[in-house]
Formats: C-alpha cells, structure tokens, sequence
C-alpha cells in the first residue's frame, strides 16, 4: 500500500516520525508534512504566494523513504503532493494525517489542522484517518502508531469506499487492551478562552482558557476516550443541513 503521511505538528514532529516507523516496513511510505507548527489552521490554504518545498533529509536517510518539507499549512502539504508530485501510475491509497500532540475531539475537529490534512485526501477520492493522542496519555507515540499500523486495515470500510476518520487515542486504554469505539462528534468549549496582556503600549490577547464539555453524552468521541477506548468518529465535507433545506424546499 502506498501511504501519505501529513501533519499539523511539523516534519519533525514526534508522532509523525512514529508513524513512519510502523509502517515503512511493510508499506511505501511517503511524507509530506509542513515545515514549522500548523496547529488550529483547519483546512487553511496558501493563496497567492509561493509555497517553499524541500527534501526531509533527515526521514530520507534514516528509514529511505520519500520525504518532503512544505512552507504552508498542513492543507497544502497533502493537496501539493497529490496534485503537483503523484501520477497516475504511482497513486496513493491512503492519506493518514499525525500522530498530533493532543487530543481532537467534538468542536475541535473544526479547528484542527491534522483533520484538515487528511480531509484533502478525502476531497481527493482517497480514503483518510486522522490521528490524534491526549497529550497527557499512558500511551507513547510508538506504541499507538504500531496499535494502528496492526488495526488499521480492519477498521476500514469495504474495499472501495473512500471515508475520512477521525481516531482519537484516549489517556488510557480500557483493560490495557486496544478497543475501538465509532461514535459522534460531542460539543466542546473552552472557558477564559482569552488572556489580556499590555506590552509597550499595546494590546495582546492570548488564546488559551480550559476544557468545557457541553456534550459528551455516551454515544459521543468524548466519552469513549474517557472510559479508555480508541474512539473513531467518520466525518464528511458536505456542510449542508439538509433538514433545513428539506423545510425550506417544501414551501
């Protein structure tokens, strides 16, 4: 299988390096991945200006794979692979987005970089996972990139299907034992989201603020990672709500 690795958390990202790691072995894998923190940029694209490309020489010569550094979001990383480096008779078959360093779940998947990422390969007709880990969790990122080096396969739908699924690691994991939950995105705020600050006669706010759960009923990714379970919730890009548009067709 021909694998493109992407990131919000950089080329020399921890978690990325161990997605490589459990996979080159057995898949070709490919890596391209901004080249400095893209967190929170969502599915932001660089519009008008050139976007710097180079060789990751450090991937390269350590696991001798195909590695790239992009001077833009986590968004363009994976669209500038797919659309200016792959050709047709070398596709990619799965676009797999982190490990990121913390946990997207509910409203942040909005926000998130690493989503966004693997949402371009949606867009492209190929299928996608995000991958996110609670900053605080048991497990390592070696350990919950071979979990799902070991899984992924099965967690897929049938063959064929293209889907974009958002995986999170939990802090712990149930019994010690790998389990998989699908469920839906909850609903998350955070409070005191911004910090005043007063420097040289000017004016900063820093976002910030801590975790306000407003939905993290049973069936949701919340409250599967916070009873140990891998939670996995399957997105889509159409944003219409259709029971609105329903109503407004019928009059």
């Amino acid at each position: 299988m021909r694998i493109l690795l992407s990131n919000d958390d950089g080329v020399k990202a921890a978690g990325l390096e161990a997605l490589v790691q459990a996979l080159y072995q057995e898949h070709e894998v490919i890596v391209a991945a901004p080249m400095q923190q893209q967190s929170g940029m969502s599915n932001a694209l660089t519009i008008g200006k050139p976007i710097e490309v180079a060789r990751d020489k450090t991937l390269e010569e350590k696991y001798g794979i195909e590695a790239w550094a992009i001077g833009g979001t986590p968004a363009d990383s994976a669209k500038l692979y797919i659309e200016a480096f792959m050709t047709e008779d070398r596709p990619i078959d799965l676009v797999i987005s982190g490990i990121n360093h913390g946990a997207n779940l509910a409203t942040d998947i909005i926000y998130s970089g690493t989503v966004g990422a693997a949402m371009e390969g949606y867009f492209h007709d190929i299928p996608a996972f995000a991958l996110s880990i609670d900053v605080d969790s048991q497990l390592t990122y070696q350990e919950a990139a071979k979990i799902f080096a070991r899984d992924f396969r099965k967690l897929m739908p049938e063959e064929g299907k293209c889907f974009l699924f958002n995986l999170n690691f939990p802090l712990f994991l149930k019994d010690d034992v790998p389990q998989y939950v699908f469920g839906r995105q909850g609903k998350r705020d955070y409070l005191n989201a911004f910090t005043k600050e007063e420097r040289d006669g000017k004016v900063f706010y820093t976002m910030a603020g801590e975790i306000y759960d407003r939905d993290k009923g049973n069936a949701t990714d919340i409250y599967a990672t916070e009873q140990g379970y891998i939670s996995i919730t399957p997105l889509v890009a159409d944003l219409t709500d259709y029971m609105e548009l329903d109503k407004r067709l019928e009059k």
